[in-house]
């Protein structure tokens, strides 16, 4: 961004995050998703070079201080709010994977699709056990959603994944991989499914892998994802308190804390520090303080907290539920990045995955602050 803008980076990323953006032209950019599995409702914009999601199709974001003008040919674009221009952003252009299709018909980005700038990101499984009924699915989740539209396909095989993420790295330059899954019937809860899918990518092609799953009964599966060529690890929190995660998600408050920190204790032991992460939404009611502290935790364990503000997602039990307030995020994004640099734990050296990537927080922003 040029240096006309009255904002630090860091809390632009903060107030673009709760408050949205309007457009001016709806169609910039590569095409985004509403609904489904997330991030949904979002547009990828390059701000001072950090490429982040940014709610576009939220009801806050139709009343947002911020509009975003018509991109040129290149993408390249002026934000202003409330009449007054910050500077320049930019919409990484459409991928060129999005113009192929598979053997038998289907469009690869109906297979994986792009986050950020160079990120490829599928849901191997579009379906969850937790998903069939509204009194235990994740009352954020709209895994169903994309499916039911035609968007994409129920389970994408190996050999599916393999093919599209060669592609995407051959012709666009993809950088690392994210692969999520609703879970499945089965004491695995996934990771026999995204070792296989691993195997599959890293045998056509070289690029670094996350999986995300709920943390597996047997911690052999850990080891397992590992020698199938996952490089890093996803199990996610996503609130952190009692009372909001039996509220927020009935049927995952099954699987306590305490067996996910037993989790995330076992899997650093097999990916190393750092490379396990966990993904916790704020603003869905769990305050500043519960989420530091258990974030503390999490750090001396090796384990990165990716703090990202809550975006309601149309079609969700939550869809009306307000994003959290710029400042609630600063609060807690400020001490987090101190903490997370102070160990070592930094976004910039996590092999592949959300954490990496960083466009749905601006915590990796403020760990860049602190660093420079």
């Amino acid at each position: 961004m040029e240096n006309t803008t009255r904002l630090p980076t860091e809390v632009l990323i903060n107030e673009l995050q709760s408050y949205g953006a309007r457009l001016v032209d709806p169609k910039a950019g590569h095409e985004s998703r509403r609904g489904g599995a997330g991030p949904s409702d979002h547009k990828a914009l390059t701000i001072d070079g950090m490429t982040v999601m940014v709610p576009v199709h939220t009801a806050p974001a139709f009343e947002s201080p911020y509009l975003v003008e018509k991109p040129d040919e290149m993408g390249r674009s002026r934000i202003s709010r409330d009449g007054t221009v910050l500077g320049e952003v930019s919409f990484p252009l459409r991928p060129r994977f999005y113009e192929r299709s598979t053997a038998d018909g289907i469009p690869y980005s109906q297979i994986a699709v792009l986050h950020g700038k160079d990120v490829l990101a599928t849901t191997v499984l579009q379906t969850c056990i937790r998903y069939q009924s509204r009194t235990k699915t994740c009352q954020f989740c709209a895994i169903g959603q994309s499916l039911a539209a035609g968007r994409t396909i129920a389970h994408k095989t190996p050999e599916q994944l393999a093919e599209v993420a060669k592609a995407a790295v051959e012709l666009d330059g993809v950088k690392h991989m994210v692969m999520t899954t609703g879970t499945p019937k089965g004491d695995d809860r996934g990771a026999a499914i995204l070792a296989d899918s691993a195997r599959a990518i890293k045998a056509a092609v070289n690029i670094p892998i996350q999986a995300q799953c709920e943390p597996p009964e047997d911690d052999i599966w850990f080891t397992r994802m590992k020698e199938a060529g996952v490089d890093a690890l996803g199990m996610h929190l996503e609130a952190v308190t009692p009372e909001v995660r039996a509220r927020i998600m009935p049927g995952k408050a099954l699987v306590s804390i305490a067996k996910y920190m037993a989790s995330f204790e076992a899997a650093v032991e097999v990916f190393g520090r750092g490379q396990v992460s966990t993904y916790i939404l704020a603003g869905l009611g769990d305050s500043r303080e519960a989420i530091l502290d258990i974030c503390e935790k999490l750090v001396a364990l090796g384990v990165y907290p990716f703090v990202v503000p809550f975006v309601p997602i149309s079609g969700t039990p939550l869809e009306s539920h307000p994003a959290p307030r710029p400042d609630f995020m600063h609060s807690i994004l400020g001490p987090l990045s101190r903490m997370l640099v102070a160990s070592g734990l930094k976004a910039v050296d996590i092999k592949a995955g959300c954490g990496k990537c960083g466009a749905c927080s601006a915590l990796s922003t403020y760990e860049r602050m602190l660093t420079k």
